[in-house]
């Protein structure tokens, strides 16, 4: 869980909309207002987390990449892993971000192993509005400690 106190994003502008983009709203709304902030080319809440603006739960870090967990987790394990570099979605990588994105994978499954997901865990990127994408900074979802069911949605 990213560990930012509820007045803190308040007082960030734009990060008041994170909290409702994780508290259970209208995913398909929330998905086109995020598509319209991302146009603004404005930093997003991952970048500010990168650049420490803003406190989370860091459980891995090198020179590539970030992972901390997520602020309204859905499984009992549930982090994100972030790129350093800004890609808005994966539908924005380019050919040579082939190295990064593979990178992001080999951090998933290292974390992955270390927060004792022996049983398994489930990798999600969300994509663009019909993706539910709510923010645009490539991430990954880390989740598991449950069983999943499918479809998953």
């Amino acid at each position: 869980m990213i560990n930012v106190r509820r007045s803190q994003l308040w007082k960030s502008g734009h990060q008041a909309v994170f909290l409702r983009l994780h508290s259970g709203g209208d995913e398909v709304h929330l998905a086109v207002e995020a598509q319209k902030r991302a146009k603004s080319n404005a930093p997003t809440i991952f970048s500010k987390i990168i650049e420490r603006k803003i406190p989370a739960d860091i459980i891995y870090e090198d020179d590539k990449c970030l992972a901390f967990r997520d602020v309204n987790p859905q499984a009992p394990v549930h982090f994100l892993v972030i790129p350093k570099k800004i890609i808005p979605g994966i539908s924005k990588a380019e050919d040579d971000d082939a190295p990064i994105l593979g990178h992001l994978l080999t951090v998933a499954k290292n974390v992955a192993h270390k927060e004792g997901l022996h049983e398994g865990y489930r990798l999600v990127i969300n994509d663009g509005k019909n993706g539910a994408q709510s923010v645009y900074h490539l991430h990954v979802h880390v989740l598991g400690g449950r069983q999943m069911s499918w479809p998953p949605g």
